[in-house]
């Protein structure tokens, strides 16, 4: 019975022995190979959250901005940006997180069989979401790596200059207009913005070169002029087909894909911000119409916010508005609003865009209040206001865009940032016992002090310092 028994347990074995084990060690939720679109959509995806989100952690602009002001903890409003490390999650997010996710979708898209047209399509728009990427990098930090940058065997990546690098998106804008095919929509569903629509994408990509060249005016404007007139006579966002144009990422009711927002305060049953009393105050003073798109009311029935740079006891005042806050709020990276704005500083310089700078200030106004949920009439009595209209508003084209700019721009801080260091309008106070001044750039990562750092050091030097109060080339006034 002994040797039986024995017999059948070597049978066994041996049959075990047939079986496959090298599927063992092989993950089903890390698959070895990934396909080009869900490489983008991770990295559209993560674009936009970085931009929305209001974690403390890695997107301190509307406390910079002043349009929210922290209630307990507010190192942040006062200018810490080393405590967190902000300067180093923020680069990661743009670097690591998204243009490393771009740069593989279009290298894993060129292996996929893809129909030539449906290929170019698709390498045109990553192009597109890149170079917006890249526009946060350096109207961040200034200098950065560009050319050598994602470069896998070059650990030392050189900064390049930050004019030069423009010069480039603009270049690589060109391209990729050219290159889109309104006959294909290659991307589909894996794009969650215009769902691979080329012609959606190509009015996107001119109102970006448009809002580049701005950016870069006052720095190279002979660039700038060609850039945008060439922008505006190829198709930007236009005020007559409505809001229907406008970038946006339309967040779910369904995590991971919810609104960072929620996530930050709803999901975290965190009440770390209220109402910035600068704002409020500039849109109580104007009598408003966005004021209860954008905030709750206090306690006694009114708009108001805490001082910057100041505890602000969230009972005491207005808060973000619920609205803002819901897991599917969309988050947005360009709207009709900021072109309309856009073209009104272009008709300024002297810009041959065909308008007059009052009409597109007027358009650029009505449009964010229908954006946000207003009326044609409330936007009617709010720019008649001689405090707002433009041939009465105070100040000079640049106080009246700037100013009535950064209140569209509510809720995009990192836009908000860039258009008033560049306008130089409103004129922001620095905030109460503020550990620096107020910042007009992001310090290098620690991290590229300890790891490039003789790049980092040179790009340093050529800039003016690795401080927060140095002047980047485009913020020239």
């Amino acid at each position: 019975m002994k040797k039986i028994f024995l017999a059948l347990v070597a049978v066994l074995l041996i049959g075990a022995c047939k079986k496959d084990v090298t599927t063992v060690n092989v993950d089903p939720k890390r698959p070895l190979t990934v396909s080009s679109a869900s490489l983008f959509t991770n990295a559209q995806r993560r674009l936009v959250n970085t931009v929305t989100s209001s974690s403390v952690n890695l997107n301190i602009f509307r406390l910079i901005e002043q349009q929210w002001q922290e209630t307990t903890y507010i190192d942040e409003s006062q200018y810490d940006l080393q405590t967190r490390t902000i300067p180093d999650n923020l680069w990661n997010a743009f670097y690591r997180d998204v243009l490393k996710n771009f740069s593989e979708s279009k290298t894993v898209a060129a292996t996929e069989g893809k129909s030539a047209v449906d290929l170019k399509n698709q390498l045109a728009i990553t192009d597109i979401m890149e170079v917006y990427t890249w526009y946060y990098l350096l109207t961040t930090f200034g200098d950065v790596p560009y050319a050598d940058a994602l470069k896998i065997d070059n650990t030392f990546p050189k900064y390049d200059d930050g004019l030069t690098s423009f010069k480039d998106l603009l270049r690589r804008l060109d391209g990729d207009i050219t290159a889109l095919d309104v006959s294909s929509t290659s991307l589909g569903s894996a794009d969650a913005i215009y769902a691979g629509n080329a012609q959606s994408w190509k009015k996107m990509a001119n109102s970006l070169k448009l809002k580049i060249a701005l950016t870069i005016a006052d720095a190279d404007n002979a660039t700038a002029k060609a850039a945008a007139e060439s922008a505006v006579a190829s198709g930007v966002f236009t005020f007559t087909t409505g809001n229907t144009d406008n970038a946006r990422y339309p967040y779910t009711t369904i995590t991971p894909n919810t609104n960072p927002i929620w996530v930050d305060l709803v999901q975290s049953g965190r009440l770390d911000f209220v109402a910035n009393n600068t704002l409020t105050t500039e849109m109580n003073n104007l009598a408003d119409p966005r004021r209860p798109f954008f905030f709750t009311l206090d306690g006694n029935g009114m708009y108001s916010g805490g001082n910057p740079g100041e505890s602000s006891p969230y009972a005491n005042f207005s808060a973000p508005a619920v609205n803002i806050t819901k897991p599917d709020f969309p988050g947005a990276l360009i709207d009709v609003a900021e072109v309309q704005f856009l073209l009104a500083e272009a008709v300024e310089r002297g810009y041959s865009v065909s308008g007059t700078a009052a009409t597109f200030y007027s358009n650029a106004v009505t449009a964010s209040i229908l954006d946000w949920g207003g009326t044609q009439a409330s936007a009617a009595t709010y720019l008649a206001q001689p405090a707002v209209a433009y041939s009465t508003a105070t100040g000079t084209w640049k106080q009246k865009i700037g100013t009535q700019k950064w209140i569209a721009l509510y809720n995009r801080g990192m836009d908000a940032w860039v258009e008033q260091r560049r306008l130089d309008f409103p004129q922001l106070e620095p905030a109460a016992d503020a550990l620096t001044d107020f910042p007009v750039r992001f310090t290098y990562p620690v991290k590229e002090q300890n790891v490039n750092n003789i790049n980092r050091a040179a790009a340093a030097a050529k800039i003016g310092g690795d401080n927060v109060t140095t002047k980047l080339f485009w913020d020239k006034f």
